[in-house]
């Protein structure tokens, strides 16, 4: 349950991160405005506070792990949202850093 618990607030936070700085750059680099822009701010915000939630008490350590979720997160999210297709190499560079996740936060560790 710990590690259901983990990965779903993983994703939120991925969500968060990943579409909050997508508004902001629609809103600077598309030319949307200040509403898109601050609607980014308000959501990259609340990723920080959604990282605190964390059962792991090691901000190093869920910080690192996340950035593999950030680097599958940010592919899927260019092939909704921008119609990005990632190609073989992506895939596996993010399956990659998946697994490199995986093995930060969730190695049995001896405390």
């Amino acid at each position: 349950m710990l590690i259901a618990r983990s990965a779903a607030l993983f994703s939120l936070a991925a969500l968060l991160e990943i579409g909050g700085a997508w508004l902001v750059w629609q809103g600077v680099r598309e030319h949307r405005g200040w509403a898109w822009i601050g609607a980014g701010a308000i959501a990259l915000g609340l990723y920080g506070f959604v990282a605190t939630l964390q059962p792991q008490g090691d901000f190093a350590r869920v910080l690192a792990a996340y950035g593999g979720v950030f680097v599958a997160g940010s592919l899927a999210w260019g092939a909704v949202a921008d119609g990005y297709r990632p190609d073989r190499w992506d895939i596996a560079g993010a399956l990659v850093c998946l697994a490199g996740m995986a093995v930060i936060m969730y190695a049995p560790r001896g405390r």
